[in-house]
């Protein structure tokens, strides 16, 4: 009960992470930050669970939590009449299963699963959170189609920024998320001690 519960609550802060129809013009620029924040609310909650129960398999069952959560929440924002794409939710899955694998494979050896478990979420959840903006409707034909006049200003598109991060934010998002996943993952077994 008590990893549902929390898992709920990593769903709430990473639920927009990836609805990049709020971004329309902000796509591929707010990518890298939008990886990397769905990486950390992963990878902490994920490492806590893994180290707290010391059983191989708990991360993809919280990763799991996280995506069937997220599907309802989808839902009943797509019954207003929001374009949701359900396809873009699981993405968490493959991460997290190479976050167990570490755990298993290295005989439970937290430092392992920091070092290596850190890097192999960081840089696999941005390529598989590509998934999101080559699924997702196209963005400009969904803005046509559902207006947000209401919008305040700091939430107003601006112009894309043609070329930014080598474009690449996949390789930015892998890179930045590599180096932070260590950190949060160090984080989520110290919430054990």
């Amino acid at each position: 009960l008590f990893t549902v519960v929390v898992a709920v609550n990593s769903t709430l802060l990473t639920i927009n992470a990836g609805d990049y129809i709020f971004y329309t013009d902000w796509a591929w620029t707010s990518y890298t930050v939008f990886s990397i924040s769905q990486t950390l609310m992963l990878i902490v909650g994920a490492t806590y669970y893994l180290t707290f129960t010391g059983v191989p398999g708990t991360a993809t069952y919280y990763a799991l939590i996280m995506t069937v959560y997220t599907w309802i929440a989808k839902a009943a924002w797509f019954s207003l009449g929001y374009p949701y794409d359900f396809i873009v939710t699981p993405v968490w899955l493959p991460s997290a299963m190479l976050l167990d694998l570490v755990y298993w494979a290295t005989k439970k050896n937290k430092h392992s699963l920091i070092l290596f478990g850190g890097v192999l979420v960081g840089m696999s959840l941005p390529l598989f959170n590509m998934v999101n903006l080559i699924t997702v409707a196209d963005p400009l034909e969904t803005a046509f189609k559902y207006p947000r006049p209401t919008l305040p200003p700091y939430m107003t598109p601006i112009e894309p920024q043609v070329g930014k991060f080598y474009n690449s934010p996949v390789a930015l998002g892998a890179g930045a998320g590599a180096v932070l996943g260590c950190t949060f993952a160090a984080l989520g077994c110290k919430l054990n001690t």
